[in-house]
Order: structure tokens, then C-alpha cells, then sequence
């Protein structure tokens, strides 16, 4: 598949490394930073969705998504993503991503606003349960980031090319190509959601690492084993 990640904010926050590890199939091993687990909302938008070969059709290829994930490596030493759930704007995308890809995706209402150097994220989720889990949040963008704070936590936070998951019990992984994000400073000016607490984790204590993107073009893989 095709797709362009547009208007994405990364929000992270520090967890237990062995309560993350309860979350994730034992053929994944959670990796830490700073002596931590990573847990990351990131809201955005998807456009130009298309397989190869096909152009994309308007009213199935525009459509807003929240992720809720952590880091992982395998048995083999590569490091990627494990999803612990995923919200789409489109049933399609859902129904899809669930029945091709092996993926915990929900549909929800959602939306992505831009209002300058604001950006409004909402979501409350339809189908499957629990309905009405929600994202609600508003980001104050900044200056684009300097070359030294492009450090190796930001690195560790945005730059995954693997997916994983679980195919009829066994894992597979999805390779996923795209240029280094173009990251700015964030600011979190609001943010009201439970999507934390269903996946199984305990609200945060402390305040969220930020970064944002205007967005990649990106290529995802057909899952291998």
C-alpha cells in the first residue's frame, strides 16, 4: 500500500519496561531508552491511500488515524512496531485493515483540523467496543527542529520501518519505507482521551515527550514470516 502521513503529532510518554512487555506476543521483546518503555499516541491524517498500479479514490483515500504503540524487537534482532490499537476515520480502512492486514484496528468518528499553527484532533470509537473510547486533542506547532536536537531519542521515538503482528497466531512483519520526518517543536495545549487506559495501562504521572510533522509519503510491505 501507499499512503501519505499528513499533519502527525507524536505524543510519548514513559512507562515500566516489564508492564508494556505484558502487552505485547512473548516473540517480542519491548525495547527501552533511558531505562524506560515507550508508549506513543500519534494522530494524523492519511491521504493519497492506494494500492500499486491504482490511483487513489477520493472518498476511501482521506481519512484521519490515531495509533496507539509501542517498540519492539524479534527473535531475530529487528527492531519495529507493535500496535496496540489503531483508530480509522473510515469503516473501510478499518474493516480492511483488520481482514488484510491482521491489524487492531477501530472505526470511529474522527477529525483533523489545521488552524494555522494549530492542530485539532478528535475521535470517539464506533465499532468494536468499548464505543465512545476517545482522542481529543489540541497541538500548538513550532519551529522546525534544530539539527542537534534531532537527537537519538527522537530517532529511537519516529524512525520505524517494520511493523509486526499476529497472523493466525504466528508472527509476521511488514517492512515500511519513508524519508527521515521533516519533525518540529509541539506544544500539547489539550489532550482528553482514555485510549491508554483501555489498552491496559494506568494514566500517565508525568508529561509527554512531543514532536510533530507536516508528513512522509510512505510505502508499506505485504507481511513475511
Amino acid at each position: 500500500m501507499y499512503h501519505h502521513w499528513s499533519n502527525i503529532t507524536f505524543v510519548h510518554w514513559r512507562y515500566p519496561r516489564t508492564l508494556v512487555q505484558s502487552l505485547v506476543p512473548d516473540s517480542l521483546t519491548v525495547e527501552t531508552f533511558d531505562g524506560a518503555a515507550w508508549v506513543g499516541l500519534t494522530p494524523f491524517l492519511m491521504e493519497d491511500v492506494r494500492m500499486p498500479g491504482l490511483p487513489a479514490v477520493p472518498w476511501l483515500s482521506r481519512f484521519p488515524e490515531t495509533n496507539l504503540r509501542t517498540y519492539v524487537r524479534d527473535a531475530r534482532g529487528r527492531s519495529g512496531i507493535w500496535f496496540l490499537s489503531m483508530e480509522a476515520g473510515q469503516l473501510p480502512a478499518a474493516l480492511g485493515g483488520r481482514a488484510g492486514y491482521w491489524l487492531p484496528y477501530f472505526w470511529s468518528d474522527m477529525s483533523v483540523e489545521t488552524d494555522g499553527g494549530l492542530w485539532r484532533y478528535r475521535s470517539r470509537r464506533r465499532w468494536p467496543g468499548p464505543i465512545g473510547a476517545r482522542c481529543d486533542g489540541d497541538v500548538e506547532i513550532g519551529a522546525d527542529l534544530a539539527e542537534g536536537e534531532r537527537d537519538e531519542r527522537a530517532h529511537f521515538l519516529t524512525a520505524r520501518f517494520l511493523l509486526f503482528t499476529l497472523v493466525a497466531g504466528r508472527l509476521a512483519a511488514a517492512e515500511v519505507e519513508h524519508p527521515p520526518w521533516p519533525l518540529r517543536h509541539a506544544r500539547l495545549a489539550r489532550l482528553d482521551q482514555d485510549l491508554l487506559r483501555v489498552a491496559g495501562l494506568p494514566a500517565p504521572d508525568h508529561a509527554p515527550l512531543l514532536h510533530a510533522s507536516r508528513g512522509v509519503p510512505v510505502r508499506v510491505g505485504m507481511w513475511s514470516w
